[in-house]
């Protein structure tokens, strides 16, 4: 019994001793609440996350795979570095403009087979991580290629996921896919496969611990942009590098990497709850300007034919009459969209941007950012894709008076495209223009990086509203889900708020639209973007309820705090954004019966407040209210309907 005994507390030493051995550094967030460990063992490098003690992110691969060398396998840990970085910025393009940020960093080292050197580099904030990996010279090599990572995330079993699947190259409107329009599934089984992957970001349920949000950020022309996918592991999620097919084949699906060099932040947000990942800033926390601005930038809202008007909008009378809508709402843009060029002409611009500066509106234009990527047929076409012809350009629209560009049809990942989007902020600032992306990736820290960026699309917008049914059917649905996935990651132009109870021009006959005016008035709060193209029409002027058209002239684009006040994603949201010192609160419903909330607003306690909201048929009403003391006030959400209150 004795010898059984010490043989049984020897084997417990040798599993206590190796797991020591194996775990080789570990960092905590300030609060000390997420801490995250660093493990070597049988020559990979691995990872775990922990959360209040809880396994949020269970050991999971480190690494990636040159032309060079293989940094994978073979992994011999050298040694670690801990440190602080604290910093305080403004930005006044993101949910909040002031942000003090703290975190404790981690460098890890290890030597490969090759006996070249990969360190990663982690950043632990509350609720945050951080990392990225940097790859020294190896001897004489200064450059390589980056053909893959094998960076994952191993979840619990208990979890499900909150997903958008990554398009087929090459397909959709004139081969223009992958473009980040797809929509989600809710609380779907871990591991369901999609044929090319999901898109960044995407969250995660841990059951009972918590939420989990992966994304990442930092990514410029020195880099392609990735994306998840899933393994032959049910809970094991990868970074995938782009699909060959993206870009009309043409580039290569890795990264040109000069040494040494480093990839952009895999980030991951962790919460028991999900107001960390509402609230979180990681994505611009960890990344810097990379140029200064050429003038001070101007943003905020906009008047836009085309998306109920369409193709035949684009003439000079029609686009004088969305002028005066913008004049009239006291709006500072107009965005005039595909064909001008054909059906106004460069002449009759100047004349339409001269009348747009009488008004004081400002002038946008749209361009095809199309060389040979795609079919993508619109014009003015070959001006964004050749550093010649966009230069070019880009001085005769800052002659005539133009304020930005929304520039459309990308489609893909690959860092071929990544160096375009890049090269037309770079010139587009040289120019004093400020610049929306359509039909585009995920923006990715860029509103820190490029300080002439104003906003991309990558969500499945308004305008789709507009051509499908189902979108309609499902608008409510997929609003609740973008305030905790897509939108908490980067600015979101989405393009709605549509005040016409049938999304066509002569406001009848087709396309009724199925959420309620409360729903619409919430949205232009809940989709945050620097630039919002409202979908209100010169027929709301006169059609419009007073107090509609007085909170669109009124709602801010630009916010100084955001707060996560209550929902679920797929069933409802409510959050709350502060401009100055007025608060909006603001709530939309997907489920099918009406939802009785308490809410807890500290911000607005003891005030007297508008409220905007609907009644049990779906009409939207507005009446002043006073919100007790302690900040508590009930509130029913109707199906399909949303509500504000405003201070």
């Amino acid at each position: 019994m004795k010898k059984f005994t010490l043989i049984f507390l020897s084997l417990i030493s040798f599993c206590f001793l190796s797991e020591l051995k194996a775990q080789v550094a570990e960092v905590s967030s300030p609060d000390g609440k997420l801490k995250l460990n660093v493990f070597s063992e049988e020559g990979k490098a691995l990872y775990s996350v922990t959360f209040q003690g809880k396994m949020m992110l269970e050991k999971s691969p480190l690494g990636l795979i040159t032309n060079e060398s293989d940094f994978s396998k073979s992994l011999k840990f050298i040694n670690s570095k801990k440190d602080l970085v604290s910093k305080k910025y403004s930005n006044e393009k993101i949910k909040k403009s002031e942000v003090e940020y703290k975190a404790n960093t981690l460098i890890v080292n290890f030597t490969n087979a090759d006996q070249f050197n990969i360190g990663i580099e982690f950043q632990v904030s509350d609720n945050n991580i951080a990392f990225r990996y940097e790859i020294l010279p190896m001897k004489d090599r200064l450059s390589v290629v980056v053909q893959s990572e094998i960076t994952g995330y191993r979840f619990p079993s208990q979890t499900t996921t909150f997903l958008s699947p990554m398009m087929k190259p090459m397909t959709g409107f004139a081969r223009t896919a992958p473009s980040y329009e797809s929509g989600y599934k809710a609380d779907a089984e871990l591991g369901t496969k999609a044929d090319y992957g999901y898109v960044f970001p995407g969250l995660f349920h841990i059951g009972n611990y918590g939420w989990i949000l992966l994304s990442e950020t930092g990514v410029s022309s020195l880099y392609c942009a990735s994306h998840l996918n899933t393994t032959s592991e049910k809970n094991l999620y990868q970074v995938s590098y782009p699909n060959m097919a993206e870009n009309n084949g043409f580039g290569s699906t890795g990264a040109s990497l000069s040494l040494p060099g480093k990839t952009p932040w895999r980030t991951i947000t962790v919460g028991d709850s999900l107001k960390p990942i509402v609230e979180t800033t990681i994505p611009f926390d960890v990344v810097e300007p990379l140029y200064e601005p050429s003038q001070k930038y101007q943003f905020g809202k906009s008047t836009w034919s085309w998306i109920l008007w369409q193709d035949n909008s684009m003439n000079y009378d029609d686009q004088t009459k969305f002028i005066d809508l913008a004049s009239k709402l006291g709006y500072e843009y107009i965005l005039i969209d595909a064909l001008w060029d054909k059906n106004i002409g460069k002449d009759r611009m100047k004349e339409l941007i001269q009348y747009a500066k009488s008004k004081n509106v400002g002038v946008m234009l749209w361009y095809n950012s199309n060389g040979a990527a795609n079919d993508a047929p619109m014009g003015p076409r070959n001006k964004m894709s050749s550093s010649v012809e966009r230069k070019k350009e880009m001085k005769w629209l800052k002659e005539i008076g133009v304020k930005g560009l929304k520039v459309d049809f990308f489609g893909g990942d690959k860092q071929e495209t990544m160096r375009l989007y890049e090269d037309i902020l770079s010139d587009a600032n040289d120019f004093g223009l400020t610049i929306i992306f359509h039909g585009a990736t995920l923006p990715r820290g860029w509103e820190v990086m490029y300080p002439n960026y104003a906003g991309s699309e990558a969500v499945l917008a308004s305008e789709m509203l507009y051509f499908s049914e189902d979108v309609r059917k499902q608008e409510a649905f997929f609003a609740t889900l973008h305030p905790f996935i897509r939108n908490t990651v980067g600015s979101m132009e989405f393009g709605g708020t549509f005040l016409n109870k049938f999304l066509t021009k002569s406001n009848k006959d087709k396309n009724r639209r199925l959420t309620t005016d409360g729903f619409q008035l919430a949205t232009a709060v809940l989709f945050q973007n620097p630039v919002q193209m409202f979908g209100v029409m010169p027929n709301n002027l006169t059609d419009a309820l007073k107090f509609q058209l007085d909170f669109m002239k009124e709602v801010p684009t630009l916010w100084d705090e955001t707060v996560f006040i209550d929902g679920y994603p797929g069933k409802y949201s409510v959050i709350a954004r502060r401009h100055k010192d007025k608060w909006y609160v603001v709530g939309v419903n997907a489920e099918k019966i009406a939802k009785k909330l308490k809410l807890n607003l500290p911000m607005l306690a003891g005030k007297n407040v508008e409220l905007i909201n609907d009644d049990k048929a779906g009409n939207t009403f507005t009446k002043q209210v006073s919100i007790n003391k302690k900040g508590t006030y009930d509130i029913e959400i109707q199906p399909n309907g949303g509500f504000v209150l405003k201070n």
